[in-house]
């Protein structure tokens, strides 16, 4: 895994940093449907990664994700709010706000701007514990996935493995569904990210997206049984 992040560098520094964009969010049905909707909510919280950077919206793999959801006809609309440059701070303070309206599922896919600007371990792994707890204390049934992000090795051996041990951390200790590693098949390979090659393509995106259905997709089945 580490070897796919060698031609990352100081480039992941700069790309995932970035500069902030406006926060956005992505139904895969009406926007206008509002707290009448009966579909239950999937949000994503992330950075630049989940909103997409370089690329059309709907290209990014959560609407990708609501693709395939809607594919399928299930109740459940995706609600992008990942903001480019976000670290985990920045989403333990936007969390209150996002939970004003109904949260059935978090996906949270936040800690790589951390990673690369040297942030405590401890504190990104507090952040992250405390968006879960926030939501669950607003929404105790929320279902929670958990993205897994690495940094490259030029952070330091001692920091990347502690950084490495953040995310399967804080999923067991929250029983939250862990994706491993977020950029898995992505992460360093040319072909599948823009010529800045830090961020996907939207064909990386759909690897992206694959990646996070094989286990979100569980959850939402586990979801539609127990409301049968």
């Amino acid at each position: 895994m580490i070897k796919q992040f060698k031609s990352f560098s100081l480039l992941l520094l700069i790309a995932l940093v970035g500069v902030a964009v406006p926060l956005l969010f992505i139904y895969s049905d009406d926007l206008s449907a509002g707290e009448d909707t009966e579909k239950r909510r999937i949000l994503f919280l992330g950075n630049s990664l989940s909103a997409g950077y370089g690329l059309d919206p709907q290209e990014a793999f959560p609407a990708q994700v609501g693709l395939k959801i809607d594919s399928l006809e299930w109740d459940f609309e995706v609600i992008n709010a990942g903001l480019s440059g976000e670290t985990t701070s920045g989403g333990l303070r936007r969390i209150g706000w996002l939970l004003k309206q109904k949260v059935d599922v978090l996906v949270l896919e936040l800690g790589g701007n951390d990673g690369l600007r040297g942030i405590p371990v401890e504190l990104t792994r507090e952040n992250l514990a405390g968006i879960i707890d926030k939501t669950r204390e607003k929404y105790p049934d929320v279902k929670v996935v958990l993205a897994g992000m690495e940094v490259p090795p030029n952070m330091g051996d001692d920091y990347a493995a502690g950084f490495r041990k953040i995310y399967p951390e804080v999923a067991k200790e929250k029983d939250a569904t862990l994706i491993p590693f977020l950029l898995n098949g992505v992460g360093g390979i040319p072909e599948l990210n823009l010529p800045d090659q830090i961020h996907p393509t939207a064909e990386g995106h759909k690897i992206v997206a694959e990646t996070v259905w094989q286990y979100l997709k569980p959850v939402l089945e586990s979801m539609i049984e127990g409301t049968s």
